[in-house]
């Protein structure tokens, strides 16, 4: 018996891999697999623009079957669309696609996701959770008035779980804490993790458009807090402290078309749709209230320092290396 719940892990496992990169698209696994449930290709959504996670498994998956190197030469969407349908000869028939998020069924940035697994004629997809954005719905009810069949696995927490900031930004907004820890749990003290962890923490922040950071932070470390190591966009900066009082060379002052806010509340976050706080022990406690979800880059190394006090009871959510170190995503 094929468990789809075992492959639908594999597909949420590798969306998870780019988490925090995908916004304002939600972060989606794909995976095709034989009829013996041995999987031929399991992929994700990267960024915005990129193709859907449907198109880039399925474009894997036809180099693996037909070693047909042209389809590897295409990037954009509606061309590997157009070169799929014109060169598939059915060979997905026996092949299922589970995928985590309901395809999309409309034209955006990239023709419907549907439309394609329509034309490809899978045997079967199976969807993790049903779309709640009122735009890409009705890819299941497409699907099965053509004659595919269509399972929805019923519950998948897992798929919602992985979906929280895209839930998230369609009500409000979605508020992320990048936090750097030793492996004795030492957080602060300079540099704790090594360049690959710090290159993907600016990969996240060229994704926010709102950084909240600790004043006390500011006035110690006198930071920029761009994205320059992904040569990113600087987000715009909460400093959340009760004084005012800051010296204006600071360099996260000099970043141009930046809005620098100063306050002793969150109010500001309502502005804003994909936010990221970085700071200590202050801005855990003051932030743990109105947290969604926490990324932790682990160090193998230990470090001498001051351990927080603190409670916070967390959810593991899914754990992958980052060269040396480890990036551990958990709920609140």
């Amino acid at each position: 018996m094929v468990d789809d719940n075992s492959l639908m892990n594999e597909a949420i496992k590798e969306a998870w891999k780019y988490q925090g990169l995908t916004y304002p698209n939600p972060a989606v696994g794909a995976l095709i697999s034989d009829k013996f449930g041995s999987i031929l290709s399991c992929k994700a959504h990267t960024k915005a623009g990129a193709p859907h996670a449907e198109v880039e498994v399925i474009k894997d998956a036809y180099y693996r079957l037909t070693q047909d190197k042209k389809i590897q030469k295409f990037e954009n969407s509606s061309e590997i669309h157009d070169y799929l349908i014109e060169n598939h000869n059915d060979i997905f028939k026996n092949y299922t696609l589970h995928v985590t998020l309901e395809p999309c069924n409309h034209y955006g940035k990239t023709p419907p996701c549907s439309h394609l697994i329509k034309e490809l004629k899978f045997k079967k997809v199976v969807i993790g959770k049903r779309d709640t954005n009122p735009k890409a719905v009705g890819g299941v009810e497409y699907l099965r008035k053509h004659g595919i069949k269509v399972e929805i696995l019923k519950e998948c927490c897992a798929c919602e779980e992985l979906i929280t900031p895209f839930l998230k930004w369609q009500k409000s907004n979605f508020i992320f804490f990048k936090l750097a820890m030793s492996l004795n749990g030492v957080i602060d003290g300079g540099i704790i993790t090594d360049e690959a962890s710090r290159e993907l923490a600016h990969r996240f922040r060229d994704k926010c458009d709102l950084l909240v950071i600790g004043g006390n932070t500011v006035r110690t470390d006198r930071p920029i807090l761009d994205a320059r190591l992904c040569e990113g966009k600087a987000p715009d900066i909460l400093i959340y402290s009760r004084t005012k009082d800051f010296d204006n060379s600071i360099p996260l002052f000099k970043v141009k078309k930046r809005r620098v806010f100063i306050d002793d509340n969150f109010t500001t976050l309502k502005n804003y749709k994909n936010i990221m706080i970085e700071g200590g022990e202050g801005m855990l406690k003051a932030t743990k209230e109105i947290v969604d979800l926490y990324a932790i880059f682990h160090s193998p190394n230990f470090k001498i320092g001051k351990y927080p006090e603190l409670s916070l009871k967390l959810k593991y959510l899914f754990g992958k290396n980052v060269a040396n170190d480890m990036l551990i995503w958990f709920k609140n």
